[in-house]
């Protein structure tokens, strides 16, 4: 089953900052194994919102580009990966090695629905 996943950095504990060498060393074997085990289909980290990004927000049928304040902190996002995972539970394992290596924080994962659930009624309502 694929999944996405969100990884929220811990402000507090693992504060936004540019990447040692050691940290890229010890991501980039991380996700060298997760390839190799199939896990890893896509992902990457995040540069700051501010200055690289925009929030697009829709209400009422009118368009509004968001440019600060942003929400605090503990809500802004260090990055996502689409995974490949047998089942929740190795999915979950998998989150944990990953915040092993990206520190403290919050991972957020996604089963998506294959083709045929999108279409099957019943599974939209479970």
């Amino acid at each position: 089953m694929k999944y996405f996943s969100i990884y929220i950095p811990n402000p507090q504990t693992n504060p936004a900052h540019k990447p040692t060498a050691e940290f890229k060393e010890r991501m980039d074997k991380f996700v060298g194994e997760a390839i190799a085990r199939g896990e890893f289909l896509s992902g990457g980290g995040f540069l700051p919102l501010k200055s690289h990004g925009a929030v697009v927000r829709r209400t009422n049928g009118k368009h509004s580009v968001i440019d600060g304040p942003y929400a605090e902190a503990k809500e802004m996002l260090g990055g996502f990966a689409m995974l490949q995972y047998p089942t929740r539970e190795a999915a979950i394992e998998g989150a944990k090695r990953f915040m092993d290596v990206a520190g403290d924080g919050e991972c957020i994962t996604y089963a998506l629905m294959e083709q045929e659930e999108c279409l099957d009624e019943k599974a939209a309502a479970a």
